[in-house]
């Protein structure tokens, strides 16, 4: 991870980090002398955002780690296990506000909450839909997994936000027309909130493990990657190329057939001139790894060459 991009997800998972907790804290506040189990559920799971966020920072700061040893492809896979963790921090929220909303229900529900709830709802939707515009902008720019299921986590608290404000607004309406069945609404609301945070939850952790899993660029991604290989002076064809997912960047494995009659010197030169332009082009390629075969029209690589069987790939530096 280079030291810009770094600095700008950096800042992005310390916005969450103060925004979350200055939610919590006013949405509790208000929730609880309000009486409101809806701006409460709310409050929790902004609470529980800002453990997320924590992740989130974590899983950055360790992909930007440089190769070593052990992990000679790097640390990138570091965020989408970030990823992983706030997934489940809010399937565990999730959980707890829809029994405690089921709770409320069972006991009844005596009094409306105050009209003060609804603005502090007011003032979340605000924040959250801020939060997630920068963060999906910045994941985007930037391919976190990480920034990207935080930004996801700050949209569903925009929902769960509107749905408690439309409870609160309801058992305020049953205040003010003589309905005490409508104060059900807003413990209502803390279960809507809490299905949506379990949706939200559930996908994230499924993309999120799908990305650790050594996940390859579909051919469509990569066909760019490829033309760019083909044009290189002296390689006449692709045999096969494969770029895997490493979190933010991907590392390249790329079969070339060159002229069998060149030295061997020769035919390294244009491995390292496909390495190169590679890099240079793309800058989510974080590394490539060169085979080069014999050019043989009787037997092409591409098509008979079992990947598990063939010899292994030269790194070049």
């Amino acid at each position: 991870m280079s030291e810009t991009r770094f600095g700008k997800a950096q800042t992005a998972a310390w916005m969450g980090i103060i925004g979350n907790l200055t939610l919590a804290a006013v949405k509790g506040t208000i929730g609880f002398f309000a009486g409101s189990k809806a701006l409460m559920a709310d409050a929790v799971s902004s609470a529980s955002d800002v453990a997320g966020s924590v992740a989130v920072l974590v899983g950055i700061k360790a992909a930007r780690r440089p190769a070593d040893a052990d992990h000679p492809y790097g640390h990138g896979k570091a965020e989408p296990i970030a990823a992983i963790v706030v997934s489940v921090l809010m399937i565990v929220i999730g959980i707890e506000i829809c029994k405690s909303s089921l709770d409320s229900l069972r006991s009844g529900v005596q009094q409306a909450p105050e009209w003060i709830a609804l603005v502090a709802l007011a003032i979340s939707v605000l924040v959250k839909e801020a939060l997630f515009r920068y963060n999906y902008s910045l994941g985007k720019k930037l391919s976190s997994q990480a920034l990207l299921a935080g930004a996801w986590d700050h949209r569903t608290d925009v929902f769960a936000s509107m749905a408690a404000g439309a409870g609160v607004l309801g058992a305020m309406a049953g205040d003010l027309f003589g309905q005490p069945r409508l104060y059900m609404l807003d413990p209502l609301a803390g279960i809507f909130v809490s299905l949506l945070v379990l949706r939200t939850g559930y996908k994230m952790i499924r993309e999120s493990v799908h990305n650790t899993m050594d996940h390859v660029l579909h051919e469509e991604d990569a066909a760019e990657l490829v033309q760019t290989v083909q044009r290189i002076n002296g390689v006449i064809t692709v045999d096969g190329l494969r770029a895997r997912e490493h979190g933010h960047y991907v590392i390249v494995d790329v079969k070339i057939s060159v002229n069998p009659k060149i030295t061997v010197a020769e035919g390294h030169e244009i491995a390292k001139l496909a390495k190169q332009h590679l890099m240079k082009r793309f800058i989510h390629v974080s590394d490539v790894l060169v085979h080069v075969n014999p050019y043989d029209p009787g037997y092409p690589y591409k098509n008979n060459v079992d990947p598990e069987q063939d010899e292994m790939p030269t790194l070049l530096h």
